[in-house]
């Protein structure tokens, strides 16, 4: 247990045989007694440390004891300090009341009785510890009041956390539920118009063309599930922090070929085109899948958004790195939209009402990231979107996650 600071008591005299006496008077334990013997040093020792109580002298040469007296009533620090006025004065001058009128909590003649010196002193010295330790309570009181209204406002910041974390789960189950049910419900109708024709004995209207046909609108709606499903996935492995990132040796400008021709039937049955500018060969290390999808991703959502106008993509080789962009002329993103369409179930509703699940340039941005790259929109209201991913050709030092 910390030992208690010791309690400090000054002693005011010019005769150095009195604040000798008067020190042995009244020292104990827990106490420590400053001297002075006259009025300017008392106001040194008085500026510098704290005092529980001051036994001034009347009558000293220079600054008398109310004069002392007087000063320090007059400043903040030592305002409140108990005073004793000592004089050898007969008690026909009436220096008590004056030493009353300059703030003296007691007034004492020589010679001293010891007894009552002692008493006196050990009220004050009492007085102040229960003050002091008042005070410490109060302190201690109000430092646990701050903890708690801190610990109150992190709880209460913590349950709007969760609540949002609940309102996210409760919308995504139901936007995944919606995106999910449309080609379920397309699946679903034209497996019952199948078994209803074969009811009928119509299987001769099973032919060639008509079967594929059928298997092809049987694959698109396959297909919007399995995307969706992988956007579930991804999503899920990103916040869980295990996406990972196997990074080989690929050229880049092959990929985005590959992909371009991949999405051209996609693009023309949106009304729309895709062309490629892809100048020199890039070869880097990065991890092909990841790549690929981020480039699907964005034409994906050109040709969503793009108005059925045509679709650029470009790749140039800068300085920090590869740079691929994918250019519209569509509706263009607003700059409200433009500070959130990169993050988790954000959402650009579409002209056919619907926007996915809000995950595709969530997951783009994490994919670029985790090669150590970066991803940026330009775009103006009316006048269609630039997007831009930047890869360094060298990966990241240590596989992110």
């Amino acid at each position: 247990m910390q030992k208690p600071e010791a309690v400090k008591v000054l002693i005011v005299d010019d005769l150095p045989g009195n604040l000798l006496a008067l020190n042995a008077l009244i020292r104990g334990d827990g106490r420590q007694i400053f001297q002075a013997s006259s009025g300017e040093e008392a106001l040194d020792l008085l500026l510098e440390h704290e005092f529980a109580l001051a036994i001034l002298d009347v009558q000293m040469p220079g600054m008398s004891g109310f004069e002392l007296a007087e000063l320090m009533r007059g400043t903040e620090k030592t305002r409140q300090i108990p005073l004793i006025f000592v004089t050898a004065a007969g008690k026909e001058q009436n220096y008590a009341f004056t030493g009353y009128e300059t703030g003296a909590v007691d007034f004492l003649y020589k010679p001293l009785d010891v007894d009552a010196v002692r008493s006196k002193v050990n009220v004050f010295v009492d007085l102040y510890r229960q003050r002091m330790e008042t005070l410490r309570q109060v302190e201690a009181l109000e430092k646990s009041r701050k903890e708690q209204q801190v610990l109150m406002q992190q709880l209460t910041a913590m349950q709007d956390k969760l609540q949002a974390a609940v309102r996210t789960r409760d919308d995504f189950i139901s936007m995944a539920a919606h995106e999910l049910r449309t080609p379920l419900n397309t699946l679903y109708l034209e497996a019952q118009l199948r078994k209803l024709q074969l009811d009928r004995g119509r299987a001769d209207i099973f032919d060639e063309p008509y079967l594929h046909a059928m298997v092809a609108r049987d694959r698109r709606q396959i297909e919007a599930m399995m995307r969706l499903i992988d956007d579930m996935m991804d999503a899920s492995r990103i916040n869980s922090k295990q996406l990972s990132i196997r990074p080989v040796p690929m050229e880049l400008s092959a990929l985005l070929a590959r992909v371009v021709d991949n999405l051209s039937r996609q693009a023309a049955a949106a009304g729309s085109s895709i062309t490629l500018d892809a100048g020199p060969p890039v070869t880097a290390l990065w991890d092909e899948f990841r790549i690929e999808q981020v480039v699907i991703n964005l034409l994906t959502n050109a040709l969503r958004y793009g108005e059925g106008k045509p679709v650029e993509v470009s790749l140039r080789l800068q300085p920090e790195g590869a740079s691929i962009s994918v250019r519209d002329q569509g509706r263009g993103i607003s700059a409200a939209d433009q500070q959130r369409i990169f993050e988790q179930f954000s959402r650009v509703a579409s002209d056919d009402g619907t926007g996915g699940l809000g995950l595709g340039l969530f997951i783009t941005r994490q994919l670029v990231e985790a090669h150590g790259g970066s991803i940026s929109v330009q775009s103006q209201p009316g006048e269609g979107s630039v997007f831009t991913v930047t890869l360094p050709l060298t990966p990241p030092a240590a596989p992110v996650a």
